[in-house]
């Protein structure tokens, strides 16, 4: 009979690969800036309670349909399946700013359910006071196209727009949330290696508003 109280060796490890919200985290030039304030404070209060004022897409956040595409699904009726479980993050060489199509084939992801792409941007994490960096690496519309074919359900990626900065017509967006591909934005894989994880993503439950989107926490396990 083995010993009582026994401690099991453990080698899983946990990565938080959320992005901190405060006052200086960058976000997208169209979006509200993030404001944290006290609303009650200690001592002159009974306890310390801080409003929060920022957009549904500000640090780590989920798209949901409803982003884009009128009448789409809204964030709270997010699968969760899409969300959680494994994922395989894709080390992006810092000379390509655009993930494209010949990039993504060369991949061979046919049973990858869900991706993360780290890239360059991933060190923009560093230095948030810098202020927003419109000259993220970004994927693209035939890229996204081959995603979607392979069956994806969820592609990440390690700033806080998968599409081009400034884009017009959002086809990589739309591309995605229209065949029913969740999108999770503003990932900081910096301690992240390239490889298999399990993905553990669990957006805000917003229930009002338009429903286009929610700030996340989210970490990769490693399987083994």
């Amino acid at each position: 009979m083995p010993p009582k109280n026994k401690s099991v060796p453990n080698s899983m490890q946990i990565y938080d690969v959320s992005v901190p919200l405060s006052a200086s985290t960058p976000t997208y030039p169209s979006d509200p800036g993030i404001e944290i304030t006290p609303w009650s404070k200690m001592p002159e209060d009974h306890a310390n309670v801080s409003l929060l004022h920022f957009g549904a897409h500000s640090g780590t956040h989920v798209d949901a349909p409803a982003h884009f595409i009128e009448g789409g699904r809204k964030v709270e009726f997010l699968s969760l399946e899409s969300m959680i479980g494994p994922a395989e993050v894709v080390e992006v060489p810092a000379s390509i700013t655009v993930i494209n199509e010949e990039f993504v084939s060369a991949l061979g992801l046919q049973d990858t359910q869900r991706i993360l792409f780290k890239t360059r941007n991933s060190a923009f994490w560093s230095n948030p006071g810098e202020g927003f960096r419109s000259d993220y690496t970004y994927l693209n519309s035939g890229a996204a196209k081959l995603l979607v074919e392979a069956g994806t359900r969820l592609v990440g990626i390690d700033y806080l727009s998968v599409e081009e900065f400034r884009s017009e017509k959002f086809e990589t967006h739309l591309l995605l949330l229209a065949n029913g591909v969740t999108i999770l934005e503003g990932l900081d894989l910096r301690e992240v290696t390239a490889g298999s994880y399990e993905l553990i993503c669990l957006p805000l439950k917003i229930a009002g508003g338009s429903g286009d989107g929610a700030p996340a926490r989210a970490v990769l396990r490693t399987l083994s």
